[in-house]
């Protein structure tokens, strides 16, 4: 199944640009890097450390451009990274290198602290030798964009409250508790050394090539295959769906036309509990791909024991983003679950993994 290239204006940027994107071959890195590319108004090298959530298939179809390198590394080896900087000459870092699975860093924090903390420092002291060995003129156009998470806030009640930018850290697990680390090293490298930063915020992110563990990759594979569809606790807690191409558009925006040392949140306006989100999948594929004995899909759903701290609710005001950058969720969220279901149908039709 072929992807259109997101058309992109990237403002007043000079047309070779050069922006290393780490975590390039993961799922929102990628859709940011196929974006990129295809506009040809930049560079684009990857850094990416190939783990098990990395996507190289997703890169498939920039691979041969001209504008496009590949860097099979590791953020935390600072001479790699240095070095690569260097021979690129690189004036923008998208950082989105991350261990992201809040159920994997309930059983493995470890490597969620090597990562997301120490990963994240490492670049940033390379990023900063880079930054101050550049002529006054590139230093000025020099950016570090830290990409985050809304987990960082902790969690909201049942109400209509929700995250903004000056909402207070109070992370709930392991993995929010690493970006949210992360985040502070980042505002302290600028703070404290005046590196040129940006963060930004999302919400839950879902579309064509999202790692098959989280919910919705995983309830499109666990419904036509046949197999129980789990939900925690009763399926209450809510996800503010943000589909991933609205926020690779979102990133490229940040990074071009962002204020130094601001923060912005990235939201859908899209709130939806996981049992409406299953449910709402169930019913997409009782049109799309009707079961062989007739019954409806939603009798696949199997409720399971709720995870340790699992949060109730995160929702975002994305005001800032929309007023200062005129960026706006574009996908209706039951359209980018149909994009989604047909990607992935596409896919197993093919013969092909969810993930490469």
């Amino acid at each position: 199944m072929s992807e259109a290239p997101i058309r992109l204006t990237m403002g007043a940027a000079p047309a070779r640009r050069t922006v290393m994107i780490t975590g390039g071959a993961g799922f929102i890195g990628s859709a940011v890097v196929r974006a990129m590319v295809a506009d040809g108004s930049c560079r684009v090298i990857v850094l990416d450390a190939l783990r098990y959530a990395a996507l190289p298939g997703a890169l498939d179809s920039v691979a041969a451009r001209p504008n496009y390198r590949f860097v099979h590394g590791d953020i935390g080896d600072r001479a790699l990274v240095a070095r690569v900087l260097a021979e690129e000459q690189v004036d923008a870092i998208m950082h989105l290198a991350a261990e992201s699975h809040v159920d994997r860093s309930l059983t493995g924090p470890g490597t969620f602290i090597e990562t997301n903390i120490t990963g994240t420092f490492h670049l940033l002291e390379a990023a900063l030798a880079h930054w101050r060995r550049l002529p006054a003129g590139a230093q000025a156009r020099f950016r570090f964009h830290h990409v985050s998470t809304d987990e960082v806030f902790g969690d909201l009640p049942f109400d209509d409250s929700r995250f903004a930018e000056d909402s207070p850290y109070r992370p709930s697990s392991p993995y929010s508790a690493s970006k949210a680390a992360a985040d502070h090293l980042v505002r302290a490298w600028h703070r404290s050394y005046g590196l040129p930063v940006i963060i930004t915020n999302c919400s839950n992110n879902y579309g064509p090539w999202q790692h098959e563990e989280k919910l919705i990759p995983l309830t499109i594979a666990n419904a036509l295959a046949g197999r129980p569809l789990p939900v925690y606790g009763t399926g209450a807690n809510v996800r503010d769906w943000l589909y991933v191409d609205d926020h690779a558009r979102a990133l490229i925006a940040v990074l071009e036309r962002g204020a130094v040392g601001e923060t912005y949140l990235i939201g859908g306006r899209e709130e939806h509990s996981n049992i409406a989100v299953v449910a709402a999948i169930c019913d997409l594929l009782d049109e799309m791909a009707p079961r062989a004995d007739g019954r409806r899909h939603r009798t696949q759903i199997s409720f399971v024991a709720d995870r340790p701290g699992h949060d109730r609710r995160y929702a975002i005001d994305p005001s800032r983003i929309e007023r200062a950058l005129g960026w706006r969720a574009a996908m209706p969220f039951r359209d980018g679950l149909i994009a989604t279901i047909d990607w992935q149908r596409a896919r197993m039709a093919g013969g092909q993994a969810q993930v490469a």
